[in-house]
């Protein structure tokens, strides 16, 4: 790719690859005073830092049985698991001395950088010239639009968001690998398409659509399109083998858990968008420049993409969101969008910037660095367009020292045994009453800092017991409300004020709950733990409150996916394991199979005989987790075959 710009570019290499190393200048700057070196705590990035610490710790099967959340669930089967992959393999690979947090912490460097680069490498491509891809790139590295994309630096670095940004930053590496493709100087490049395409779909399946937008578009951009297309099919159903070992288990098993639906597309939003980031407008503009600027097919490519996109995002929300599929929502799909129409935004800005050159003499050196000054410009007319900078975000050590976090861990290793229930998903960072203040979900590391499983205490979650929590039954519509709009003000479906002890009690004795921490803020919207029989010792550990129960004998892990729980019962009848219900739980007593199925609180329940019995729990893959393996070992020997027949990915 490298020698392809610097030969169309006046100067060096050096030269050539001078506007990159200052972009990557200024990421650099902004990540270490951002970032810093220690892992952030800031809003869902502990949660995705156990996701890593599960991964370490149950090893990388998407269906292996995380015990630490919502009393259990096969947390990367229904999470797409390449971020936590990576981590884990960091961790690895450095013989752990680049520890699980610190491994976290280099993924967010590089999910802060990657779409800068990436873009740049594209534009580069396409324009032949480095400097004139350069304002596209800096707009791709900064751009927020908070809170309408979710990828952004907002969204993808400072939320926790951290996947999407991953996925968003590949496709404009898919871009690069398509784009002699594109301009008919060399055939299908299936040596980088089928990797990237499933790691784009392993990494954050919202992006995929995107993904084959572009690879239809390759296609269809030059002559002798059905051959063209055939290929790509083929070649894609290649890189959809190669993630079966995840997609087929995520299919087969889609009932065990719950569409995540926060938000909905509308005019009205978008027109919003348009008013709140002028930015925008300026980018569409350029947009249509590229559509009349460009000649060659990787820049028909580039130039038609985010309009294809725009139709599909159309369709997702027009016709296949209002029939109840509800998995890919249309305002997830727009990330693709916006980065697709800053990449052509880039295209039609750099040819503009080079016939300013061609015509006037005008450099595109300076020409370049005024467009990326005007962008800047039209951002700070807006509100969160582009971020420029940011402040050290709250990392996980200033957070232990002002939430006094280690006497909280301390509290809960010497409580009762037994789950704890967390009142709230998150604890707030900043005085005020608005849901959306600044906040930590830092309780989600409780299972590994303190060795606690818990419920609740995370961010909103798709399994059926999180269900249960948010709204109080677990029956399959989308959990369409994000739970920090429920923190301190309902749990189980009911008003804080409205829930009764006894209710109260009966949730948790089902769910295992021997501790409940809520903030002290809470205390009078707490009426079910005033003088509550079963939770009768409070502690206090500022800005937390701690309910003490009796303890609750949870199934033991005997290794190898078993487990063991001693059940009773009056007759025979069915009784609650203890766990979370899932498909692949088997029961059995003194070497007989017992009957499983899902309890009304969306946890296993054992038909057991009368009397005390001793049932042992085993847990381990099934044939849809196995076919998925071996599709995917498929996948992998027929990509394997494109490094024979197709030439090298990126040129």
């Amino acid at each position: 790719m490298i020698p392809a710009v610097a030969s169309q570019a006046p100067g060096p290499r050096s030269a050539a690859l001078a506007p990159l190393a200052l972009l990557l200048a200024y990421a650099l700057a902004f990540a270490a005073n951002a970032l810093g070196v220690g892992p952030i705590a800031y809003d869902d990035h502990p949660g995705q830092l156990f996701r890593l610490w599960h991964v370490v710790d149950h090893g990388p099967a998407p269906w292996a049985w995380n015990e630490g959340w919502w009393t259990g669930y096969p947390e990367l089967q229904f999470y797409p698991p390449a971020l936590a992959y990576a981590g884990a393999l960091l961790h690895a690979a450095s013989l752990g001395l680049l520890g699980v947090p610190a491994a976290y912490q280099a993924l967010l460097w590089l999910a802060l950088l990657a779409p800068g680069v990436t873009a740049w490498l594209l534009l580069a491509r396409v324009l032949g010239h480095g400097w004139a891809a350069l304002p596209g790139a800096f707009v791709a590295l900064t751009l927020s639009l908070w809170p309408t994309l979710m990828s952004g630096v907002e969204g993808g670095v400072h939320v926790g968001m951290v996947p999407a940004r991953l996925a968003w930053a590949l496709l404009p590496l898919l871009g690069v690998t398509l784009a002699r493709w594109a301009d008919g100087l060399a055939s299908f490049p299936a040596r980088a398409v089928v990797p990237i395409v499933a790691a784009v779909a392993l990494t954050h399946p919202a992006h995929l659509p995107t993904a084959l937008v572009l690879v239809a578009l390759a296609a269809l951009v030059v002559a002798d399109r059905p051959r063209r297309l055939a290929s790509a099919l083929a070649w894609l159903a290649v890189a959809a083998l190669v993630t079966a070992f995840w997609t087929i288990p995520l299919l087969v098993h889609l009932g065990e858990t719950r569409a995540l639906a926060w938000g909905a597309l509308s005019l009205a939003s978008l027109r919003d968008t348009l008013v709140a980031h002028p930015l925008v407008l300026a980018l569409a503009v350029l947009a249509f420049v590229a559509l009349a600027k460009a000649r060659g097919g990787a820049e028909r490519l580039v130039a038609w993409a985010p309009w294809t996109m725009a139709a599909v995002v159309a369709l997702d929300g027009v016709l296949i969101e209002p029939l109840g599929l509800s998995w890919l929502p249309a305002d997830r799909l727009l990330d693709g969008f916006w980065l697709l129409l800053v990449l052509a935004a880039g295209l039609g800005t750099g040819r503009l910037l080079q016939r300013l050159a061609a015509r006037h003499g005008v450099p595109v050196t300076l020409s370049a660095l005024a467009a990326g000054a005007a962008a800047v410009v039209l951002s700070l007319a807006g509100h969160d367009t582009l971020t420029l900078w940011a402040r050290p975000w709250p990392s996980h050590a200033s957070l232990e020292r002002g939430l006094r976090l280690p006497a909280l861990w301390t509290a809960l290793r010497g409580a009762p045994e037994g789950r704890v229930l967390f009142v709230h998903s998150a604890v707030p960072i900043a005085f005020g009453t608005e849901w959306w203040r600044p906040h930590t979900h830092v309780t989600a590391l409780t299972p590994v800092l303190a060795g606690r499983a818990i419920v609740n205490g995370t961010f909103t979650h798709p399994s059926p017991v999180a269900a249960l929590i948010y709204r109080g039954d677990t029956d399959r519509r989308p959990i369409t409300t994000l739970v920090e709009r429920l923190d301190g003000h309902s749990l189980f479906g009911r008003w804080l004020e409205a829930l009764d002890a006894t209710t109260f009690n009966a949730y948790a004795s089902r769910l295992g709950v021997s501790v409940v921490v809520a903030l002290d803020e809470d205390i009078a919207r707490l009426p079910a733990l005033a003088d509550n029989p079963r939770f009768p010792t409070r502690r206090s550990e500022p800005p937390f409150l701690l309910w003490l129960g009796p303890p609750v004998r949870l199934p033991q892990s005997l290794g190898g996916g078993r487990w063991r729980v001693t059940l009773e019962s009056r007759a025979e009848e069915w009784t609650p394991a203890g766990v979370a219900y899932y498909p692949l739980w088997r029961a059995s007593a003194a070497g007989t199979s017992l009957e499983t199925r899902r309890g009304a609180y969306g946890d296993l329940e054992v038909r057991v005989p009368a009397g005390v019995t001793t049932v042992e729990l085993t847990y381990g893959a099934g044939a849809a987790e196995w076919t998925g393996v071996a599709l995917s070992a498929l996948g992998v020997l027929l990509w394997l075959t494109a490094w024979r027949r197709s030439p090298a990915p990126i040129c």
